[in-house]
């Protein structure tokens, strides 16, 4: 008798509640993957692009959304070569499908999970950690005592963002929405945090007072974006890797995001030759097509050992659709993550 799981699908990306929680069959292990008991699911802005269709690797037809998991191995295929052994604890990737209680993926893409850790922990550690590591050593190629500016650093990939630029010895500053998160940054540690105003230019250049600002870490967008643009010393470097400003409802409003698409902010090679500043942007999903790349960000992220991530809020599996409420809504800190019980 063939194992069973539970998943949430769409049928087609469109809108948030085509995702449907239902149960399917699991097909035969391949020689090369390992099998996942998921335990968490961690859920990212990845998820509700997809699911509204505005996200470009968004797979077509039928789908099941997610990108990060923790949980335990079952099983190991046949010509699998790991280290990993059935019952190992483990966090892992996977290019969309996994908001599932079982998934097959390849060992690679796969960390035992330090012992201390929760498996809601584990699962909010890889997309993040990987957006962040990706963006601040391999695109921003930041060094020690360098200054580095990180918006939404209350997020899961801010906050990965500040914690692993202090540990590389730069200077991170955060941004945010509210005094309430930037109490919270300041509990964990991070005293430099702006919260966005009316007038966010004057703000930076107030908290630079003189220094450089080497490198942005930005998934906003529009007028703050080229603000912080603006700002960036010689040889200074824009990461761009998300637009939270587009960020739909249930579905999309065409009407304004056709005007936002309109107003985003744009940039001139030869005038960024004159000031010799760049920008880079990126999409994680591009990581699975370089295999040698991507186990080496993986590598990268854990040696920096870090602590476990900050988990906001903890939601039951069957709860998909009110905790990627409370993620778009843009009042959540840390990661949002489901747990299969």
């Amino acid at each position: 008798m063939s194992e069973a799981r539970k998943v949430w699908r769409t049928q087609k990306a469109g809108a948030i509640s085509n995702l449907k929680l239902v149960d399917e069959s699991v097909g035969p292990l391949s020689g090369e993957h390992i099998r996942i008991a998921v335990k968490s699911v961690g859920l990212n802005f990845a998820d509700i692009f997809a699911l509204t269709g505005l996200y470009s690797a968004t797979p077509q037809g039928s789908f099941i959304p997610g990108l990060e998991f923790a949980g335990v191995v079952t099983a190991l295929g046949d010509s699998t070569q790991t280290d990993l052994q059935v019952g190992d604890r483990v966090y892992g990737c996977t290019r969309f499908g996994g908001y599932a209680t079982v998934v097959d993926v390849p060992p690679q893409h796969c960390r035992k999970i330090p012992e201390h850790w929760s498996f809601a922990e584990g699962a909010s550690f890889p997309a993040q950690s990987l957006t962040a590591y990706y963006a601040l050593a391999t695109l921003a190629a930041i060094k020690p005592g360098q200054v580095v500016l990180i918006q939404s650093a209350a997020g899961g990939v801010g906050l990965q963002a500040m914690r692993m630029a202090a540990q590389m010895g730069a200077i991170p500053i955060g941004t945010v929405s509210s005094e309430s998160k930037r109490a919270f940054l300041a509990e964990q540690g991070f005293a430099e945090v702006i919260v966005r105003g009316d007038d966010f230019a004057e703000q930076l250049h107030t908290q630079l007072n003189g220094r450089p600002l080497q490198a942005v870490l930005d998934g906003i967008g529009g007028k703050i974006q080229k603000q912080s643009f603006a700002a960036l010393a010689p040889t200074g470097r824009l990461i761009v890797f998300g637009a939270a400003e587009f960020t739909p409802g249930n579905k999309p409003n065409w009407l304004k995001a056709a005007w936002l698409y309109l107003q985003r902010p744009r940039y001139d090679v030869m005038d960024m030759i004159s000031s010799n500043k760049s920008v880079l942007a990126f999409n994680l999903i591009w990581l699975w097509q370089e295999q040698a790349l991507f186990e080496e960000l993986l590598d990268g992220c854990a040696a920096l050992d870090l602590p476990a991530p900050f988990v906001g809020r903890e939601f039951p599996f069957a709860q998909a659709h009110e905790a990627l409420a409370l993620l778009r809504s843009g009042t959540s800190v840390g990661k949002v993550v489901l747990n299969v019980t």
